[in-house]
């Protein structure tokens, strides 16, 4: 369940970076990662508006959350003023969200991904992971190439988009959960790594 108004989760004394969750149903162990990598979070409800998430912060992140994407337009409306103005990355929902607000396009699965041993490939490095996904959505592929965005994970199952990255707007998203807890740990490195030196890289 999301948040019904914005708090501070972590508020480090000379944090590595300041990020904004925006909560549409984000896991504790999203929050924690983000902790445990030294970042100030500050979350927020889903229906607050794009100047409160962007305030004095280095990444906006959008979290995983149930449902059709279409239907929170509003929240899409939302991203959009954000775009190139701070690095943005997010998971699951927030990866279809992300995905919409560039332009790009969203169906519903004739069979949702659901589980923890999802294969996913890096087609960046080549690596596979395992991941837990949770969803009946995915980006059309077409439309986020129209878009100007580049996949950078295919499932492996049905090759639908795990994964893309908008370079010139400093987007990273994946439709996996890479917090997975209890696990598998394998894409963790993303929360970690790769969405800490994003919001490092700033606009």
């Amino acid at each position: 369940m999301s948040c019904t108004e914005s708090y501070v989760y972590a508020d480090p004394k000379d944090p590595t970076f300041r990020v904004t969750v925006v909560d549409g149903g984000a896991k504790r162990n999203i929050l924690r990662l983000l902790k445990q990598a030294g970042a100030y979070v500050r979350v927020h409800p889903l229906h607050d508006k794009a100047k409160a998430w962007m305030k004095d912060v280095d990444l906006v992140f959008v979290s995983n959350g149930p449902g059709d994407p279409a239907a929170i337009s509003g929240v899409t409306e939302e991203l959009k003023k954000v775009i190139g103005k701070r690095p943005m990355a997010g998971i699951c929902l927030g990866h279809q969200l992300l995905a919409r607000a560039i332009g790009a396009t969203t169906y519903k699965l004739p069979f949702g991904h659901r589980g923890a041993n999802q294969p996913v490939r890096d087609e960046r490095t080549g690596r596979v992971y395992i991941t837990s996904q949770n969803h009946g959505f995915a980006v059309d592929r077409e439309s986020l190439l129209k878009a100007g965005g580049v996949v950078t994970h295919l499932h492996l199952n049905d090759e639908t988009v795990s994964g893309f990255a908008h370079p010139e707007h400093k987007i990273l998203a994946v439709q996996f959960h890479p917090e997975s807890c209890p696990g598998p740990h394998d894409a963790s490195v993303l929360l970690t790594e790769e969405f800490v030196a994003l919001a490092k890289q700033g606009i």
